[in-house]
């Protein structure tokens, strides 16, 4: 489909005769293709074939096996060991194939898929765990006492084994400026893909292939940061993702310094120069991307106003992701700038039947815990909330650490305890 939605528009201007390679870069960029694929589709279009040719017998996952593919932790190469030996077993006809294919067509398969816009719901994380470093054990052998390098972070709700523990953390993402958030300690805690965590990837990734702007928004420590980080670590490689900080009550000055800094411009010497900032921002918006803020409702009125301007430039092609506590109220206060939200989403607590299966994926601890008690501590203390959730995980992880036992009513007690009285 976007083959010939290229094709289509070049073709006629070709046949006006006033095609230049500026016509081909343009469509390139906007495709997010390589300019030589670009004069390839339309050497082929003057032949006739507009669209891409189907692939007679080609490799196509079913339901079936996407399901299996999540259930691995997205694994392909785990997929392949599976068909492998449901192939020894002969029951490869369950899944409607005749031999197993490759793992290198799988691979191909899959990423197709993804870029195509199908959702990866991974049901459990992966079993090949990342044994802790060597930070790690040191912390753990000194009972609780902080190093060096200070406290690991979970950030609404994403904990971290490791600074760069591999794709599912945060901290591993492209150009992600910092980590913040909750200070935790709780080694082997694993980011858990939700019902909540899907929705805000695939809000956020059909708002990033329709270049438009999205409103991510919820109460506090529902997860919303996390989930908006991992839908953008999950778009293809070649996707600039630019992240900018918005400070606490920021000016005209500050939020252009925050936007500079996040595409890479020279902040220092556009700053306090309106005219050539706004020129320069707006042709780094030029090309295929995504900006994310965080912490919208921090912004005014006009601030946000001044977002929408950059937006209505008529070369903008990059989307927009806004996020925050209250970033639908601030939003909706700029008129503008709300009538051009493309995707809406609230971000909601976790569902009391949702508990158990989460925090059990989110760290050992909570395996052999009665439900019930589990119940008990969400109505009276979490109430779903998963940030509150992650910080009772570190009390009970920290007490299991000193006097190992069972986790009881007794210990969730003590640890919903140390919350204080504001929960």
């Amino acid at each position: 489909m976007l083959r010939g939605v290229v094709v289509r528009p070049l073709l006629a201007v070709d046949e006006s005769g006033s095609l230049r390679t500026l016509h081909v870069r343009i469509a390139a960029e906007a495709a997010g293709v390589a300019e030589r694929t670009v004069w390839r589709w339309l050497s082929e279009g003057r032949d006739g074939q507009i669209e891409a040719r189907s692939r007679r017998g080609g490799l196509s996952l079913g339901d079936g096996l996407w399901a299996v593919l999540g259930e691995v932790g997205g694994n392909v190469a785990a997929l392949h060991r599976r068909l492998d030996e449901a192939e020894t077993a002969g029951r490869l006809g369950e899944w409607g194939l005749e031999s197993a294919p490759s793992a290198a067509t799988l691979h191909r398969v899959v990423r197709r898929d993804l870029r195509a816009g199908r959702v990866l719901e991974i049901a459990r994380p992966a079993k090949t765990r990342i044994e802790p470093s060597h930070y790690d054990r040191a912390l753990a052998e000194l009972r609780l006492t902080a190093g060096p390098e200070g406290p690991l972070v979970l950030d609404s709700g994403q904990t971290q084994d490791q600074p760069q523990s591999g794709p599912q953390t945060v901290a591993s993402q492209r150009g992600s400026p910092r980590a913040g958030g909750v200070r935790l300690y709780a080694p082997g805690a694993q980011l858990v893909s939700t019902r909540q965590l899907s929705g805000v990837v695939e809000a956020v990734g059909h708002t990033v292939a329709a270049r438009g702007v999205c409103c991510v928004y919820g109460d506090t420590g529902h997860g919303k940061t996390v989930a908006v980080q991992q839908a953008l670590h999950l778009l293809p490689a070649r996707t600039p993702v630019w992240r900018a900080v918005v400070a606490v009550k920021p000016g005209l000055p500050q939020l252009r310094a925050a936007l500079l800094d996040a595409l890479g411009l020279p902040a220092g010497a556009l700053t306090h120069r309106a005219g050539a900032a706004d020129r320069a921002l707006a042709e780094a918006l030029g090309q295929p991307g995504v900006l994310f803020l965080d912490d919208v409702q921090r912004l005014t009125p006009p601030l946000l106003d001044y977002l929408r301007q950059l937006w209505d430039e008529p070369g903008t092609v990059a989307a927009l992701v806004l996020c925050g506590a209250g970033s639908e109220r601030a939003v909706a206060r700029a008129a503008a700038l709300r009538s051009r939200v493309l995707t809406w989403h609230q971000v909601d607590r976790m569902d009391t039947n949702q508990v158990p299966d989460t925090l059990q994926l989110f760290h050992p601890v909570w395996d052999a815990a009665d439900p019930a008690d589990l119940a008990w501590a969400d109505a009276s203390t979490a109430r779903g909330n998963f940030r509150t959730w992650a910080k009772i995980t570190s009390h009970v992880y920290a007490a299991l650490h000193r006097s190992p036992g069972a986790v009881d009513r007794a210990l969730l007690e003590r640890a919903c305890s140390r919350l204080g009285p504001y929960t």
